[in-house]
């Protein structure tokens, strides 16, 4: 599961990054509105946990943009302001659920888990783009008959780019959601995980391509 915090706590915004590492989820911590509505505008997430007092644009401002712009990742509102007039207002801006701080983390973790399950009513276990399938509970892809399994890196990358199969991804964006912000990770990383991939799509006989725009980034090419 990819999880986003937009927490301005530093140590509570670790705290909870530990909280789903230790769950195998992968997280991206942010701890400013705008930078955190930018990251949630990406769609890239299963369920966003969103403080409401932040620097540059508050929680509810934020999922109020959010759903404005039609991106329905449910939303799990963190905060200490345990007013019912702030509930409400949360929820009325489109926020799926509000939980107050402190908080125990089995129920904080409960509450992700039943958010993910409810997104879009239906839990999303694989993608597809032209003639490969990407199953999620496996990491494996497919092509017709024939499927190969993918290394974590391989399968986030891939994930991210049949996500978002009309957008430019940068290799910064994908150190960022791959390696993570403060990895070590540099261009040449990316590019030796996109070599494995189009070798995997050719064993597979797939028609699918990844394409370069030269100093832009990645997209999938091939009829969809």
């Amino acid at each position: 599961m990819n999880i986003l915090i937009v927490e301005d706590e530093i140590r509570l915004a670790e705290a909870l990054g530990q909280i789903m590492e230790e769950q195998k989820y992968q997280a991206d911590i942010s701890n400013d509105g705008i930078d955190g509505l930018n990251l949630a505008l990406s769609g890239e997430y299963d369920v966003i946990v969103l403080d409401v007092m932040l620097p540059g644009k508050d929680g509810f401002q934020i999922v109020q943009e959010l759903r404005r712009n039609k991106i329905q990742t449910p939303v799990l509102m963190l905060t200490a302001r345990d007013d019912v007039r702030d509930k409400i207002a949360g929820l009325d801006r489109g926020a799926d659920d509000y939980m107050t701080k402190p908080f125990v983390p089995e129920e904080l973790l409960a509450r992700i888990r039943a958010l993910s399950r409810r997104q879009g009513d239906v839990v999303i276990e694989e993608l597809a783009f032209g003639d490969l399938l990407l199953k999620f509970s496996t990491n494996d892809l497919w092509c017709g008959h024939k499927s190969i399994h993918l290394s974590f890196k391989e399968f986030e990358i891939l994930k991210i780019l049949m996500s978002n199969p009309k957008s430019i991804i940068s290799k910064e964006q994908l150190i960022s959601k791959v390696w993570g912000s403060d990895s070590d990770a540099e261009d040449n990383n990316v590019e030796a995980y996109i070599s494995f991939l189009r070798k995997k799509f050719f064993f597979l006989g797939s028609k699918v391509s990844i394409g370069v725009v030269r100093k832009v980034g990645y997209r999938l090419e091939g009829d969809q």
